[in-house]
């Protein structure tokens, strides 16, 4: 009797259940998702929204973890999460279970030589049984390889699975069809005719006697490169399985002994890892104290990373790389610089004293998987920020400006006076003028006609500073979790805000997808500045003498180094611009003996030429679009 009446009741309670559901979902979900739709087909509207957003970890002090909240946002929230939606991330997301053990299998069938890369000819072999047209099949590629790896990885194998299945189905491929409102839960997988045949041989026991190849999985040389490079063996280029692969063979083989050779390291760039190149593209923001660098950061991943401190008084007092993590920690700089798998060994040349106020802060995060940020602390002004700093902090910032691939300038409109310290940090920015973009931050504080007086003393600022004939890229706006302040900023500062605040998030957006070419870029501007070191080194050891009057000589070379630079520049007719700082090439030379440098070598630079006009052109081709 009793559990008969414990049964009813449970399954009364069950029923109200499901009608509750039924209700919430008619009610509330329907409208919701069919209002979320039309403001993403006509753009975002200018009246305040409420969002709901589920976190998935909060940590806002009114807000429990895992809780639902309401938002009252303007249009930067739901813009900021626009650059969540990186190609191969979406589509794994959106992929079932089933589905992507469907395509694991697929992919071990694939990747022929078992390396988890599929490179061009498997990819050519395999998508052909899509019976796709070839035109389609190289959009396919182009799309999946949206950062020109030269290979395709599980993720962007799925997404090219992907892809293939929406043409199929009469999809025309694009760009932003990932993005649309595709029913990505009723995607099957494509059809290729032939894959179950391939399937089936490849289920078969490995001691089957029609079975091919060596069974065990080809591991990749490049992970030893760079542990021994006396005995290292000449890899061929076609071993390798991508463009950064590439670079790495081409750097220990043929750059590196002229770096060694010439000292390159001591007075450029120190030796450059494994992880230099496999690391994520990075993200610096400078700027004076309280101009929002953090406050940014915490903007775009929607929470604050371990250790952010945000106030108006300075309040981030070291260098923070916020990067992706499986647990939220903080880990000290001394135990970042020695772990080789971080791409921040080169900072241990600036001592103990630096070290202390430096850091790791990791937390998992989907935008970190893609981007890795680098908070700084403030610039202030004064003298004593410059001699009483217990490090370079000007040279901390240059080695992290050659490394990054985005630097943002953030100025507040009440300060944009330029310290001495902040012009002396900006001046380290040279050669990276192409890396640099400023963002005029909190700009809805001012009204229209106060914010175009604020622009144009910001633009004469920069004049004095940035030594460039172009103007520099500013962005404008107010990039914090709060509403834009529409009492000052008026509809047309909103409307202005809401576009600079998108140019800016493309911006960020494209930066995994030119982190190849990034690459690229940097490994050959390294290769040339190594030649102009190469040829500078040898010049001042050619003109020492044999005998007598050494120190004298030595001395006379360095106060004269101007004139050495014009020398070797008109002898060689290298481009001046790409000769070094002379009074910091000055200071460290006088710490050397000009009489055991090394002469030079010609069969030495003949080989970086060749690497620069032959072995980078052919590595780019062989891992191009297989369709081109």
């Amino acid at each position: 009797m009793i559990l008969r009446l414990l049964r009813n009741v449970l399954n009364w309670l069950l029923m109200k259940r499901k009608v509750l559901e039924a209700i919430v979902l008619t009610v509330i979900w329907g409208p919701w998702r069919y209002w979320n739709n039309r403001v993403n087909q006509l753009g975002r509207s200018n009246k305040t929204c409420l969002i709901t957003q589920r976190f998935g970890a909060s940590h806002d002090k009114q807000g429990a973890k895992g809780q639902t909240k309401y938002l009252d946002c303007s249009f930067q929230l739901s813009n900021v999460g626009e650059i969540w939606k990186f190609g191969d991330f979406a589509s794994i997301s959106r992929c079932s279970a089933e589905h992507q053990k469907i395509y694991k299998d697929w992919f071990s069938v694939a990747d022929s030589d078992g390396d988890g890369r599929l490179t061009g000819g498997d990819a050519t072999n395999f998508f052909v049984m899509s019976n796709l047209s070839r035109p389609d099949l190289k959009q396919v590629w182009a799309i999946a390889d949206s950062r020109r790896q030269g290979f395709l990885g599980f993720k962007e194998f799925i997404t090219a699975m992907q892809l293939i299945s929406m043409a199929q189905a009469g999809h025309t491929l694009s760009g932003d069809l990932l993005n649309s409102d595709v029913d990505y839960e009723n995607l099957k997988p494509p059809v290729m005719d032939g894959l179950d045949v391939l399937l089936a041989k490849k289920k078969r026991p490995k001691s089957d006697p029609e079975m091919n190849g060596n069974p065990e999985v080809q591991t990749s040389s490049s992970s030893s490169w760079f542990t021994s490079s006396k005995s290292a063996k000449k890899v061929p280029l076609t071993a390798v399985t991508s463009i950064i692969d590439g670079l790495k063979k081409l750097y220990i083989q043929k750059l590196k002994p002229l770096e060694v050779t010439y000292q390159f390291n001591d007075f450029v760039s120190p030796l450059l890892t494994n992880s230099d190149f496999d690391a994520k593209p990075m993200v610096m923001l400078l700027g004076q104290y309280s101009t929002g660098k953090t406050t940014f950061i915490k903007h775009l991943l929607r929470s604050s990373y371990p250790g952010a401190h945000i106030g108006p008084e300075p309040t981030t007092d070291r260098f923070v790389v916020v990067m992706n993590g499986p647990d939220e920690r903080s880990i000290p700089g001394n135990t970042v610089a020695v772990q080789a798998d971080m791409p921040y060994s080169g900072l241990t040349n600036f001592g103990t004293a630096f070290l202390s106020k430096f850091e790791c802060s990791q937390m998992p995060h989907p935008l970190l998987e893609h981007i890795t940020f680098v908070d700084t602390p403030g610039v202030l002004s004064g003298e004593k920020q410059r001699t009483q700093r217990s490090y370079d902090f000007t040279g901390v910032t240059s080695w992290f400006a050659s490394k990054c691939d985005l630097i943002l300038l953030l100025f507040d409109p009440h300060k944009l006076d330029i310290s001495d310290e902040f012009k002396r940090v900006i001046s380290s920015l040279r050669g990276n003028d192409d890396k640099i973009r400023v963002v005029l931050n909190k700009a809805d504080q001012v009204d229209t006609q106060q914010l175009m007086r604020v622009y144009g003393a910001l633009m004469w600022s920069l004049g004095k500073v940035l030594n460039t004939p172009e103007v520099m890229r500013v962005y404008i706006g107010s990039f914090n979790d709060k509403p834009i302040n529409r009492v000052t900023a008026g509809p047309i500062g909103t409307e202005l805000f809401e576009k600079e605040q998108d140019d800016l998030l493309a911006d960020l957006k494209d930066i995994p997808k030119k982190a190849c070419d990034r690459r690229i870029n940097e490994f050959v501007k390294r290769a040339r500045a190594a030649k102009i070191h190469a040829f500078i080194i040898s010049h001042l050891k050619k003109e020492m003498p044999a005998m007598m009057g050494k120190a004298k000589t030595q001395q006379k070379l360095i106060d004269n180094l101007e004139d050495v630079f014009a020398k070797v520049q008109r002898e060689h007719h290298l481009p001046a611009g790409d000769f070094p700082y002379v009074e910091s090439f000055r200071e460290r030379l006088s710490g050397y003996n000009l009489d055991k440098f090394e002469k030079l070598k010609p069969k030495m630079i003949q080989t970086v030429d060749d690497m620069l006009g032959y072995d980078i052109p052919d590595l780019l081709k062989n891992f191009r679009n297989p369709y081109d």
